[in-house]
Formats: C-alpha cells, structure tokens, sequence
C-alpha cells in the first residue's frame, strides 16, 4: 500500500514538473516569439502610472497583438513593471514581447519634431499642435488669457511668444508641453538679445523689441537687409513718423484679409494700423525668429525713412518721399512717378487718422473705392 501511494505521489510530483517546465517553456518560446504586425511599425503610448495590464490593453488596441495574461506575469516576475516609462513608444514588426517589454523598462522612447515657423501666427501655431496626430490635444476649451496665465506671464495676448523653431518631442507629449517649451525658449532668447541692445533706442523693453522684431520679420527674409528694415523704422519712430507698414494693417484685419489691402483698409482704423495711429502697434504680429529680434536692438546706422521691395526678396531704400516714389516707379507701378504729399509726423498724443498714406513701401493716390486699387506695402 505504501509503496503504490509513493508511486502516485512520485507520479503526480513528476506530472507537476513536467507540466511546469512545459508552461515554463511555452512561456519562454512565447517571450521571445517575434509578433507579426499589420505594419512595419506601430506607434503607441504609455501615460504616466500606467501597470503592465494598462500597457497590454493599449498594446492590442493599437493593434499590436500581446497576450494581455502573459505580458503582466512577464513584467511582474521580471521586476520591470516597476520600470515602466511615460512617453511614446514604436513597436517594429518583429519585436517579441520581451524586447518591447525591456525597450520601455529602458526609456527608448520615439521622437518626433514640430516646427513653427519664422513668421507664423499663434494662430497658426495652433493650429499646426492640433493637426499633429502625435499631439496630445488638452487645450481645447483653454482661451489665451488663461494659457498665459497658466504659463505665468503677465502678458494675457499670446503672439510673438512663442520661439518659432524645431521642438524634438515624444507621442503622446501635450500641446501644454510644446507651448511651454516654445514660450520658455521665447523668454531666454529675448532677454538674451536684449542685453545686446544699442544705446539710444526707441525701444524701452523687451517687448516692445519683441513687436518690433516681429514687424521686420513680415517686411523682409532677405538677411542683409533685416537690420537697414530695422533703421527705417527705428528712425520713423525717434521723429514720431508713422511707421505705415502694410504687415500690421493685415494683421489687424484678421479674417477679413483676403490677399490684398486696399487704400480703403488702410484708413481703417484698429489697434495694429499703423497708418492710422503711432508707435509701435500693442502686441507683436508674428513669431520672430533670432536675426530679426537681433536687427530690432541693433538696427544700421542711417537715414533712410522709406523703403520698397524690389520683387526678388530685396528691398530698395530711399532717404526722402521723392527718392522713394522713384523707386515705387521703378519696382512697383512701372509708371512715371506721381507727386504725392509729404508725409506728416504724428505727434504721441493724437493719432495721425488723417495722415498722408505714405507707407515705407509704396505712395498711395488711388481711390478707396477703385477697382483696382495701387499696391500697397513690401508685399509686393
């Protein structure tokens, strides 16, 4: 009797490793078993605290087929669910299990760029977060004055802001994370150009260089002429001149901008019209990059007043009205010259409402209401 009881128990002992050492192997083969993917890579994304279930579900609702059972015991007896890492991940046809386990145990996160460009509205900035797909939106019902506030400016309009540059980011990172990165990079840079500064400048703080850099960054792209931009308008606002800049009527006119300005929309006034009030317009118009910023606090030493495009990127520039209606003929109309009258320096207190359209970049006789109306501006 003893001796059949030992049989079975030696029996069922031996039953138990075999069975053991088959799970042990099928668990093993299974671990390093290369998955089969529907694409050559897949994207997921591990939020912050998330377990090995969690992972495992995420995993097969982006279609990468793990064994939901077989991946918590994995990474449970192999102490890498406490090594798990928040970010963006890649899983590559291919991969086993144990490999994608160890690649987010090690932080061998995915990258991805975003670039803003010199130039660019926030609202195109926006709208760049929002149509990235590894984006994570959470700004959607945020208005700009509680973004900023939440990024700890006191500033509640958020153009200009924001660094126009190539961020490095992972999927899954917030549109918040991006914007925080871009403003942040925005802050250092400025002050750091600001401490360049010329003496003598009608420019009293960072961000009124700021504004001004952003109205440079819209009048040219051609390097060699950023800082001459720069002394035209630097001398317009020491003798209280309009700056009459075409890029700022734009912008003021928002979504009613269809391609083109008429004289119409230069007499109308907004905040930004610079043909219609003095100074420096109240808030940047564009994201400027670093050569611009630099041209609005080192602006060349002139006395140029007027400047024209000369429709290849460059500008052509002119000390005096009748200097400058030449060069008008030359590169915008085509035409002999018309006399126009002097331009009138605005005086601090009174917006120049009535004053003589006479931009840095083009005279303008036609009627607001003709059709069609002179090109105005560097836009030409």
């Amino acid at each position: 009797m003893k001796k059949r009881l030992r049989f079975y128990v030696l029996w069922s002992f031996l039953l138990i490793v075999i069975a053991a050492a088959a799970a042990v192997g099928a668990a093993w083969s299974w671990m390093h078993r290369p998955m089969h993917l529907s694409a050559d890579r897949i994207d997921f994304v591990v939020d912050p605290g998330s377990s090995p279930r969690t992972v495992a579900r995420a995993l097969n609702a982006v279609g990468v087929p793990i064994w939901e059972p077989g991946f918590v015991w994995m990474a449970r007896l192999s102490e890498q669910d406490k090594l798990l890492k928040a970010g963006g991940y890649q899983a590559i046809n291919g991969d086993t299990p144990w490999k994608l386990l160890e690649r987010m145990a090690r932080g061998d996160m995915t990258q991805r760029q975003i670039t803003f460009l010199e130039g660019w509205t926030f609202r195109q900035i926006r709208q760049a977060l929002r149509e990235n797909p590894d984006v994570k939106q959470t700004l959607g019902d945020v208005s700009d004055e509680e973004l900023m506030e939440r990024l700890g400016s006191d500033i509640k309009h958020p153009e200009g802001l924001f660094f126009p540059d190539t961020y490095i980011f992972t999927p899954g990172s917030t549109d918040y994370d991006l914007l925080r990165r871009a403003y942040q990079e925005g802050q250092r840079i400025l002050q750091d150009t600001w401490a360049k500064r010329q003496a003598d400048l009608p420019v009293a703080t960072p961000y009124e260089a700021l504004v001004l850099a952003s109205i440079i960054e819209k009048e040219t792209g051609h390097g060699p002429d950023r800082r001459r931009v720069s002394g035209v308008f630097t001398n317009r606002l020491k003798i209280g001149m309009l700056l009459q800049t075409d890029p700022t009527v734009i912008y003021g006119m928002g979504e009613n901008y269809q391609g083109r300005i008429r004289k119409r929309d230069l007499q109308t006034d907004t905040p930004w019209n610079t043909y219609t009030r003095p100074g420096l317009p109240p808030t940047p118009i564009a994201a400027a990059g670093r050569a611009a910023l630099l041209a609005a606090v080192q602006p060349e030493q002139h006395k140029y007043l007027f400047f024209v495009s000369r429709g290849n990127g460059t500008s052509e520039f002119a000390e005096n009205l009748s200097g400058h209606n030449r060069n008008v003929s030359r590169y915008i109309l085509g035409q002999s010259a018309r006399p126009a009258p002097a331009p009138t320096p605005a005086t601090p207190a009174t917006p120049a409402a009535t004053a003589p359209v006479t931009a840095p970049g083009v005279t303008t006789d036609a009627d607001p209401d003709s059709e069609p109306d002179t090109p105005q501006g560097q836009d030409q």
